[in-house]
């Protein structure tokens, strides 16, 4: 009778400290912009995985128009109703004019090893753009580029030229805008859910992503030619919801900053090599694409016109975009020298 005594209340505490584990166990959400196995999605289930390793918590991971548009899903990150939030500067440039900075036409280099070091030790990044974030109800965990923007069009490209007439599409992003208008385009901000139709029945003749975008999206089946400009990287973030993090005890705030850094590291060795792989899939898919890597007397004259476009972004941001341009290109300088 003693012992089955101690044997009852021994299985009612561990109960009791079992229910008291799972009450303290959460569920976090987390929606980004992409389809599975793509980048983003790399990032984000290197993020689950290590959460759940990690803790009791559980993470799911929600894709491209399983919540909605990007747009959607920043205001359910910024409503709470999602914990964390993966959006790129393409589209978050609308609502945090500075972010733009991203879209000035040959800023950064196309040099892969340049571009990571950059993202690794850049200040701009790692302490300006934080508080930023912050500005608008986000904790920014992690800024990191995805791939060499590519330009598809209906017809090959060589000249600003030639695209004269042609309808581009652009992410909802002013500055993006503001670079096809230079570059001799006409800009056409679309949602992405529009852009295979758009280019299949001709309301926009052109887009631009990294290749790895164009291969797992089809996009080569409607806008075969690809031209290599040299223009820039495609670059995203992943956020938290700033009270949702604020108002986590200090462990498991610094759980989610290691996930984050081990998400980074699982995704930055993941891209590396991605685009020829990508280029060779789309290459063994269709006999209808045709690859152009513009000259480097052809870059330059797209490259004439990217300084109007880099005081569109002084216009558009003021002192913050100031500050924010000459830190950037301080440490670009800085990765290029070393």
């Amino acid at each position: 009778m003693k012992s089955s005594a101690i044997f009852t209340r021994a299985a009612a505490g561990a109960l009791a400290m079992g229910l008291s584990t799972a009450a303290l166990a959460d569920t976090w959400r987390y929606a980004h912009e992409e389809f599975e196995g793509d980048v983003q999605d790399v990032y984000a289930m290197a993020f689950k995985d290590y959460i759940e390793s990690n803790s009791d918590n559980t993470v799911e991971v929600y894709r491209f128009g399983e919540l909605g548009e990007s747009d959607d899903i920043m205001e359910q990150a910024q409503a709470g109703i999602l914990e964390f939030v993966n959006q790129s500067p393409g589209f978050s440039g609308a609502w945090l004019p500075a972010a733009q900075i991203f879209f000035v036409p040959y800023l950064l280099p196309t040099d892969e090893e340049t571009v990571l070091e950059f993202f690794d030790e850049s200040e701009a990044i790692h302490e300006i753009f934080p508080e930023l974030y912050a500005e608008h109800g986000l904790e920014l965990l992690n800024m990191y580029p995805e791939g060499e923007m590519v330009v598809t069009v209906d017809e090959i490209v060589t000249s600003p030229e030639d695209f004269n007439n042609k309808k581009i599409r652009v992410m909802t992003n002013p500055l993006l805008s503001e670079t096809y208008n230079a570059f001799g385009a006409t800009a056409t901000p679309l949602p992405w859910g529009e852009v295979y139709g758009g280019l299949q029945t001709g309301v926009i003749d052109g887009q631009e992503n990294p290749i790895f975008w164009i291969e797992s999206g089809g996009l080569y089946e409607v806008s075969p030619n690809l031209i290599f400009t040299g223009h820039g990287w495609f670059t995203t973030a992943s956020m938290a919801n700033k009270d949702f993090f604020d108002g986590l005890p200090a462990d498991e705030q610094q759980l989610i900053v290691d996930a984050s850094d081990h998400a980074y590291d699982v995704t930055m060795e993941h891209i590396q090599g991605l685009a020829d792989e990508s280029l060779d899939k789309i290459l063994a898919a269709s006999d209808e694409v045709t690859v152009t890597r513009l000259t480097d007397e052809q870059i330059e004259a797209f490259k004439a016109r990217a300084p109007q476009v880099e005081e569109a972004y002084l216009e558009m941001t003021g002192e913050n975009g100031e500050v924010l341009l000459e830190q950037f290109k301080a440490d670009l300088q800085a990765v290029q020298n070393d």
